[in-house]
């Protein structure tokens, strides 16, 4: 796994260098939020994970992962925080990240979350074009393709969802009407124990719902102080 670490604490950086490459990873360092954007739009394809400090010089690390969204939708990224605000940890998620880890972190705990978020993000494939596309999810409005990561709404693509967003919409439609609590959500999306954290949840069903509403009716809905459900069966 090749890992860009944009941190300008150089002490994490050399705590991390050690536990990274003892699993074997690449892991190439930056201590300014510029100097680490234009390491990725230098190679935008190379990365397999990116960890993203919030408090960056050059530039912060909410403008760094809302232009690394602007060039990759799939690329994974892990928010690093000193900050226990509720609103940056969302705005965070709003930017972009898929997940965020508040410091001070025990190592142990980021390489977990780096393993079940790349376990997630290496499905993704290139699309494969065939005679007869398999759709593992389909209704009369919507259906998805897990091996092309493409989701549509009355044939219209759903455009620029990321990782996480594609899996939680999976999780919801391919069990039309079910509702789901949070807390099931973080265990089946998040792959782990988020202790509680709906914020995470909440944040990217914001996210989800505003790029349906961008081609047809949402079709995520709330079920008040339960969780979330899929249901189109009301789409025109």
């Amino acid at each position: 796994m090749n890992i860009l670490m944009i941190e300008d604490n150089e002490s994490v950086s050399e705590m991390m260098q050690m536990f990274f490459l003892n699993e074997g990873w690449n892991a190439t360092f930056q201590y300014d939020g510029q100097e680490g954007l234009d390491a990725f739009l230098a190679e935008p394809d190379k990365w397999d994970m990116i960890t993203l400090d919030l408090n960056l010089p050059g530039l912060d690390g909410m403008s760094v992962a809302r232009e690394i969204r602007k060039v990759s939708n799939t690329v994974p990224i892990i928010m690093l925080t000193a900050r226990d605000s509720e609103s940056d940890q969302v705005i965070g998620l709003e930017m972009g990240a898929d997940d965020y880890v508040t410091k001070p972190f025990s190592p142990l705990t980021l390489i977990a979350r780096i393993k079940a978020l790349h376990r997630r993000s290496e499905l993704v494939e290139k699309p494969v074009e065939t005679e007869t596309t398999v759709f593992d999810v389909k209704t009369d409005h919507f259906k998805m393709n897990t091996k092309t990561r493409e989701a549509f709404l009355n044939d219209q693509p759903i455009e620029g969802l990321t990782p996480k967003e594609f899996d939680l919409l999976y999780t919801l439609a391919k069990k039309p009407r079910q509702v789901f609590s949070r807390e099931q959500l973080l265990e089946l999306v998040w792959d782990y124990q988020y202790f509680g954290d709906e914020r995470t949840v909440d944040a990217h069903i914001k996210k989800l719902r505003q790029k349906i509403e961008k081609v047809g009716p949402q079709v995520i809905q709330t079920v008040w102080g339960v969780g979330y459900k899929f249901d189109d069966s009301g789409v025109a």
